[in-house]
């Protein structure tokens, strides 16, 4: 069986729908906004029936993707905002349109909207809050130069009613006793305190294997140490080691972002100083807007308005504060609950419909009666 490329999809004049989606199809494009292809392709009859089917075809970075006809009606019927999107392309985005095919799906375009369409446009949107969020918490971690810490910037000290930092202990008892490192204390549990242990300065003649942590950069806790007998304790050490964990926690999640952020996205938001991404946000609102007008049975308008556009394009260049566009999508929220509650659209698509359009379709393009 054939391997199945978008090269083969061309040359073998299976497409029978392309077409610019995105940011191009709202209208809210910028000079740096890439180029995403989203078609619909109809495998040949042979392997439909045989072992050779398939889903969809991509290029790596998903820029361009091709939904195979039955996987495409699929999705309508879960309402997914960007199958229905296709669904509503505007028309000078569309690139390659098989007429034929594909007004029997567009014929019937409205029906494929229904309540579900609060959650999938809806719900999208509300993920979309809780990454500019994210992504405002990560560029201000950024900004205070998140470094990784060790556990003994974790240890504290037990002294006068209150705590001082292992380190700026050891630098005054490096005063007082002349010889001093953490490499220089044993620790030995205390029963019933949890995370509490007893210091004790180890003889002239240690061995190496003494310290509260047994390598500073590397160990995840501190370690304990045989204790010779008449030794006195010389204090008392906490370890918050919750804090600790937290701290490792953020700190891989951090590391994570940066490997896989988008830079430029990330360069817009250092460069208008809001540290939000302007890009997700905008996303936010226009879904939210997108959705109102479903619940108020003005159908799905994939290009936006001009004052729509001058606003989003706005908030993607960091021009509103980030907690008024919070707000303003709050308040979009509560008005998309109400409206899809007091709403005549259907509860879901009618399946009968969807797989009579498929068997529709397959018996066109393949000649069958």
């Amino acid at each position: 069986m054939k391997q199945y490329t978008i090269e083969r999809l061309k040359k073998e004049n299976m497409i029978v729908f392309e077409a610019i989606m995105g940011s191009h199809a709202y209208g809210t494009n910028l000079p740096t906004s890439d180029t995403n292809i989203r078609g619909i392709f109809i495998q040949p009859l042979d392997e439909i029936l045989g072992f050779g089917k398939v889903d969809q075809v991509a290029d790596e970075k998903n820029d361009i993707i091709y939904y195979e006809i039955g996987r495409f009606l699929d999705l309508l019927k879960s309402n997914n905002p960007n199958i229905l999107e296709i669904l509503n392309t505007p028309a000078d985005c569309i690139r390659i349109n098989d007429e034929e095919i594909m007004n029997i799906i567009f014929s019937h375009k409205d029906d494929f909207l229904t309540k579900k369409c609060r959650w999938s446009f809806g719900g999208y949107a509300v993920e979309q809050i809780k990454k500019a969020r994210g992504l405002n918490k990560k560029m201000n971690w950024e900004e205070n130069e998140m470094v990784r810490k060790t556990v003994l910037d974790f240890c504290y000290v037990l002294e006068n009613g209150g705590s001082k930092p292992i380190k700026e202990w050891l630098n005054r008892a490096l005063y007082v006793i002349g010889r001093i490192t953490q490499k220089d204390f044993g620790l030995a549990a205390i029963d019933h305190g949890h995370d509490l242990y007893a210091m004790y300065l180890a003889p002239q003649d240690h061995a190496a294997n003494w310290g509260i942590v047994s390598n500073e950069e590397t160990a995840n806790d501190v370690q304990l140490t045989s204790i010779p007998k008449n030794i006195n304790v010389e204090g008392y050490l906490y370890f918050n080691k919750d804090a600790y964990s937290s701290h490792c926690k953020k700190f891989k999640e951090y590391q994570e972002w940066l490997n896989n952020r988008n830079e430029t996205r990330v360069n817009m938001a250092k460069a208008h100083g809001k540290a939000y991404d302007g890009k997700n946000m905008n996303h936010c609102v226009r879904l939210l807007n997108v959705a109102n007008e479903i619940a108020e049975g003005k159908g799905l308008n994939v290009r936006r308005s001009p004052e729509e556009i001058k606003k989003l394009i706005a908030i993607r260049k960091g021009e509103y504060e980030y907690e008024d566009i919070l707000a303003e999508a709050e308040s979009l929220i509560e008005k998309m609950d109400k409206t899809f509650e007091e709403s005549s659209l259907p509860n879901s698509v009618d399946i009968d419909m969807v797989n009579n359009l498929l068997i529709s379709i397959r018996k066109q393009w393949y000649n069958l009666s």
